[in-house]
């Protein structure tokens, strides 16, 4: 049988074992164990989810000038973010087109040639090989350029697709543009980043970020700056009427600057639109009163960033799926990336953002910076690794949502079943 015989009947016996375990789902509850620990459902995640979606890879003010870069790892897939000559982002296999030696093992850098350290074949910032010793003389050079992989910047934000022919990003530039445009990323610089190495499956995080249910009980630091941890069914008339306050005022200090509180109730707001497809959002939400920054007391600790004003903003939340989400305030942002590694580990990076010009010392300290999403942050991994735990026994049998708390996960279930079965 030939490679592409053996590729083509592995993928169909991938298949028909998918659409077994699909058929068992019963909705409205967790999924079977396999999808959290099989390596053949991981392979079909990373083939149709992570090679074809849109990833977000980073920021644009991590590499602010000609020939700055940054790598990461999508699975097997290393990828080198750079900016270009030109002074555009674009993103290239790690990959010497010699004979596949990594190019850039550094996290990040800066270069005028990217050079194989291997044996030193060389490539300029767009990727074209441009030296090549010891090779034929008549080796055509164009032909073995660095593999491209498609690159967006949007709002100071870098999103790769590894697909040849990749999804319309227009639909998410059109709304994450928007609502983002004020909190000035493009204007920002990193105070800091974390990394994680968590053991747990990917959509084990993402099903944790989609509900509050946990949040009581195990972000204390949370919950006393939002609303979103109330629900219906625990929606009281005081929370009900603090919420509303909260709204009227939000709205009467920010139509003048154009800021508008697009998520105005309790609870989280509702994503992922499995039925359509929407892998994107961005909304702003009233904090609670006496919260102006997503801090350990609700106060200002750094200048305020991008076109704000006044502290008064309420908080920014962005998500794009499979692989981000943003937390604004008036003065700092906190984005997560995840990135898979394997059944049961993701790796995942925690980066600080802060107005370009503050100064660590002067204009804000990390000690009062970084508690508030640092704690909620290691507080999520703990619940994951938990949960994986959990699921990997034997005893483990998938379990009913909560209608008022975690509609969320049910839709990011729906996303993921309808994303790996479309168009095998």
């Amino acid at each position: 049988m030939s490679k592409s015989a053996v590729m083509m009947a592995s993928l169909n016996s991938q298949d028909a074992a998918l659409s077994a375990l699909i058929a068992r789902r019963k909705a409205g509850f967790s999924l079977e164990r396999d999808f959290y620990t099989d390596e053949s459902v991981y392979r079909v995640d990373v083939e149709r989810i992570w090679r074809r979606g849109w990833l977000f890879a980073g920021h644009s003010c991590e590499i602010p000038n000609p020939g700055d870069y940054f790598a990461l790892e999508v699975d097997s897939d290393p990828i080198l973010v750079i900016r270009g000559d030109d002074k555009q982002v674009r993103a290239l296999h790690n990959v010497c087109r010699h004979r596949g030696s990594l190019i850039c093992p550094e996290a990040a850098g800066h270069v005028s040639w990217l050079v194989c350290p291997y044996h030193q074949w060389t490539y300029d910032r767009s990727g074209a090989l441009v030296g090549c010793r010891g090779a034929l003389e008549d080796l055509d050079k164009t032909q073995f350029g660095l593999r491209s992989v498609n690159a967006r910047e949007v709002e100071g934000l870098i999103y790769i697709c590894l697909a040849e022919q990749p999804p319309n990003f227009e639909p998410a530039r059109d709304q994450l543009a928007s609502l983002a445009k004020p909190q000035g990323f493009p204007r920002a610089k990193v105070a800091q980043s974390l990394d994680y190495t968590v053991r747990a499956n990917w959509k084990l995080v993402w099903e944790n970020n989609r509900e509050c249910y946990h949040c009581n009980v195990n972000h204390p630091q949370y919950i006393r700056a939002n609303f979103d941890h109330y629900n219906t069914d625990d929606t009281s008339p005081r929370i009900q009427q603090a919420m509303e306050a909260a709204v009227r005022r939000s709205e009467q200090k920010w139509a003048a600057s154009g800021l508008a509180a697009t998520h105005q109730q309790t609870g989280m707001t509702r994503f992922p639109d499995a039925e359509r497809n929407i892998w994107f959002s961005a909304n702003r939400t009233p904090l609670v009163e006496g919260y102006v920054s997503e801090t350990l007391d609700g106060k200002q600790v750094a200048p305020l960033m991008g076109d704000y004003t006044e502290a008064d903003v309420g908080t920014l939340r962005i998500r794009t799926l499979p692989n981000f989400w943003n937390h604004s305030s008036c003065d700092h942002g906190v984005s997560t990336r995840l990135l898979p590694a394997g059944p049961q580990l993701t790796r995942i990076r925690v980066t600080w953002l802060v107005h370009q010009d503050a100064f660590e010392g002067k204009d804000y300290q990390l000690e009062k910076l970084l508690p508030f999403w640092q704690l909620t942050s290691e507080q999520d991994w703990e619940i994951c690794e938990r949960q994986q735990r959990g699921v990997n026994s034997s005893a483990y049998v998938p379990g009913p949502y909560s209608p008022f708390k975690e509609y969320n996960v049910e839709s990011f279930v729906r996303w993921y079943l309808n994303t790996v079965m479309r168009d095998p």
